[in-house]
């Protein structure tokens, strides 16, 4: 698995990962800023919407940089926690899928 350092420290160190917390209901959405846009990744699914994972991972070729990047923010503890209210939940998938 071949790693790229610069984009990887890149997203670290500029706290692109994103978690949004939907509160009462604790749901969750996870999000990376990239080079182009948002993506919309799950890291218990090893899932992200970028195009790499599509023509990388699941070709089985390497894991996205996305991906690689957020389970090291969560071990790092550089993740950025937005919370929202469960009542801005549709509004945000709704923003969310569009820019996909």
């Amino acid at each position: 698995m071949k790693k790229d350092p610069s984009k990887i420290e890149s997203v670290l160190s500029e706290k692109r990962i994103k978690l949004h917390i939907f509160e009462p209901s604790q749901r969750k959405i996870w999000t990376v800023v990239g080079k182009e846009k948002e993506y919309w990744f799950d890291p218990d699914l090893n899932f992200c919407s970028c195009q790499s994972f599509y023509f990388n991972s699941i070709a089985g070729k390497q894991e996205c940089y996305h991906l690689k990047s957020a389970n090291l923010a969560e071990k790092e503890n550089k993740v950025e926690l937005i919370k929202f209210s469960d009542e801005e939940f549709s509004d945000f998938i709704v923003g969310l899928v569009s820019d996909l």
